[in-house]
């Protein structure tokens, strides 16, 4: 079992090199209005194999891999949420003409918000999912200690990987199923062992770093921003703050989903209000 599901026989990958310097891998698959899909922290463009398969009917969805992750290189951290954006951007550019929906969860969430803000011109739609204006609280001190485990040096066994990550991405009910317990056990196993520990450090102080709640206030970009009422790592509170400061924004909270539902637990549930927002806001003329 991989990491993640794997994408369709459909899905093309390309190669994007950047002016800063950044060699991406992106995939793309299916026609119509351009969705450009951000990959959280320790994700690659695989994270939302299982959204293309129930979208790209109707969408041109892209994806990638990240500063930190899979295949894509970058010069050397620190990296900044401004980063990024300029990632996001010149995807945007290279493969959805210049102009797409946006959408993102986590650290993924935060740079669509980034994004949104400083390529405003680029961004039609934003919509960020299990996101935050700012880390504080819990989700600060948790974040932070797992930063400062890796720079002392220490690894969790593979024994301890799947139970200690997979209770801050899935609900209680889900992690009771057998059948989802088996394949989350194995794919966190393998996701967390072989993850490099100075990507996550590098990934996960870009999000400790980042703060746009000032810069929220004055972005013209339409936000819908989707919550997940059992979210540990960013609950629906953090969320409606994005959309509350933004000038056109619109808070979704979807029931019983954890922050990773999106893949292997419910992710029928999360393309469904993606297809619902796009459709109902998105201009195909």
């Amino acid at each position: 079992m991989g990491v993640f599901p794997e994408f369709g026989a459909e899905a093309r990958s390309h190669e994007l090199t950047t002016d800063d310097g950044v060699t991406m891998r992106v995939v793309t698959a299916g026609s119509g209005p351009a969705l450009v899909f951000v990959p959280g922290g320790d994700q690659t463009a695989e994270a939302y194999s299982e959204q293309f398969a129930r979208l790209s009917d109707g969408y041109r969805c892209i994806s990638y891999d990240p500063r930190g992750a899979g295949q894509t290189t970058a010069p050397s951290p620190p990296w900044t949420m401004a980063d990024y954006a300029r990632d996001c951007a010149a995807v945007i550019d290279a493969f959805a003409d210049g102009r797409a929906a946006v959408t993102g969860l986590s650290l993924g969430g935060l740079v669509t918000q980034a994004t949104a803000i400083d390529f405003a011109s680029k961004v039609r739609l934003a919509i960020p999912m299990g996101t935050a204006a700012h880390i504080d609280g819990f989700t600060r001190d948790w974040m932070q200690a797992e930063i400062n485990l890796r720079r002392d040096g220490l690894r969790l066994p593979d024994y301890f990987l799947a139970p200690h990550y997979a209770v801050y991405a899935f609900p209680a009910k889900a992690l009771a199923d057998p059948a989802l317990w088996a394949q989350v056990k194995e794919s966190y196993t393998v996701r967390f062992r072989d993850r490099d520990p100075q990507d996550t450090i590098d990934q996960w102080q870009a999000c400790l770093d980042f703060d746009c709640r000032e810069a929220l206030k004055s972005c013209p970009v339409p936000f819908h921003v989707i919550a997940f009422s059992q979210d540990v790592q960013t609950p629906p509170s953090m969320c409606r703050l994005v959309a509350d400061l933004v000038p056109d924004g619109t808070f979704h909270e979807i029931e019983g989903l954890g922050h990773v539902s999106m893949v292997r637990h419910r992710p029928e549930i999360v393309a469904g209000k993606l297809r619902e927002i796009l459709d109902a806001t998105v201009d195909r003329s």
